[in-house]
């Protein structure tokens, strides 16, 4: 067994152990961001390092193996410092906005974005269920609302906005014939928590376009909504501009621990929306970290095409080979790759949120 140090505490290690490893073994805490547990690693987002206080070296945790006499700083302020920094980088070229215009701007918080997904599935019990916990005070804040979640909807600048204030009315005028009294009682209360909110830095009208990509084409159009079918109908128009991870996303989770302001954005990667017709997987380039781990968790896929890094050096991305088209890509590991994607880069049409599976 070797012998080593954290935070001057004595620990003992089998050869071949990573220091991540031991550290979380012992209940301690080092943040991660291209790692997961199962999946071959190599050190990308630099998130994890610590300090070998004999020569005075970072080093990623998550990679390094421990060697005999270690002595390691894993919580000292210059080891946050450069955390917080590794986070920061990443930031500055994370072009993606973790909630959509309408959803920041309405005074009561409700979750526009979640709501045009549902009544698009035609999930109407959840619909109701989504705007039953929304109400707080018993009367949706809609009915005096001057409409600033469609002032602020992007589809207003291709033609018109979608009509999220009339579908919120149609459905909360619903929701005392529709939803259980179990139901209603899991209404909360409390103000929303003020969480870290990545923007997306200068949109070019090009870019504006991708989001098209995720409608419907030929949709019929609705200002007034007088049922549920006319509200299934409209949500379609909805482009998602926001972030299907913004409440599983470790990249801002960690933007919260260290405080972070949303940096500038130094390197603008295009906004790009890929969809595979076939399985329902979205990739969206400007929220990718390049971490790898959707290319790692499968390297042993010889059966069908997979993501893989493409080019060299600093304008290297994530992308299906050059010779497959992302149609024909991840016919039977889509859902994986989503699950283990730190970001919002990867989704799948259609469905909600998927928590980060991190670790």
């Amino acid at each position: 067994m070797l012998k080593l140090k954290i935070d001057n505490t004595e620990f003992e290690a089998p050869e071949g152990s990573t220091i991540l490893e031991i550290a979380t073994g012992a209940g301690l805490s080092i943040p991660t961001m291209c790692h997961k547990k199962g999946i071959p690693h190599y050190s990308s987002c630099m998130v994890c390092m610590v300090k070998d206080k004999r020569s005075g070296n970072y080093i990623p945790s998550c990679s390094a193996l421990v060697q005999d006499g270690m002595d390691l700083d894993i919580s000292g302020e210059d080891v946050i410092s450069l955390r917080k920094k590794s986070v920061e980088l990443l930031l500055s070229e994370h072009r993606a906005e973790c909630e959509a215009p309408c959803k920041v701007v309405c005074p009561a918080g409700y979750n526009i974005p979640l709501m045009n997904r549902l009544l698009s599935a035609n999930d109407y019990q959840g619909v109701f269920e989504l705007t039953s916990s929304e109400i707080k005070s018993g009367e949706i804040k809609c009915i005096d609302c001057a409409a600033y979640c469609e002032n602020a909807c992007r589809r207003k600048k291709i033609d018109i906005p979608v009509s999220i204030r009339n579908m919120k009315l149609l459905i909360s005028q619903q929701i005392k014939s529709k939803v259980s009294d179990a139901v209603r009682s899991e209404i909360t209360t409390g103000k929303p928590l003020k969480r870290f909110t990545s923007r997306i830095g200068k949109l070019e009208s090009s870019e504006q376009l991708e989001w098209l990509k995720e409608c419907v084409d030929g949709v019929k159009r609705f200002r007034e909504i007088p049922d549920l079918t006319s509200a299934s109908s409209e949500s379609e128009s909805c482009m998602h501009c926001d972030c299907r991870a913004a409440n599983g996303c470790r990249l801002r989770e960690l933007g919260e621990a260290f405080s972070i302001k949303d940096p500038k954005k130094i390197v603008n990667a295009p906004i790009v929306k890929k969809i595979n017709h076939k399985t329902g997987l979205v990739f969206e380039n400007a929220k990718c970290i390049k971490c790898g781990l959707c290319v790692r968790v499968c390297e042993d896929s010889t059966d069908e095409p997979a993501l893989c890094f493409i080019h060299r050096g600093f304008v290297s991305i994530i992308s299906e080979p050059l010779t497959e088209s992302f149609d024909d890509i991840l016919k039977t590991k889509s859902k994986q790759v989503v699950e283990v994607c730190p970001t919002g880069a990867l989704s799948l049409k259609g469905n909600p949120p998927t928590p980060h599976l991190g670790g």
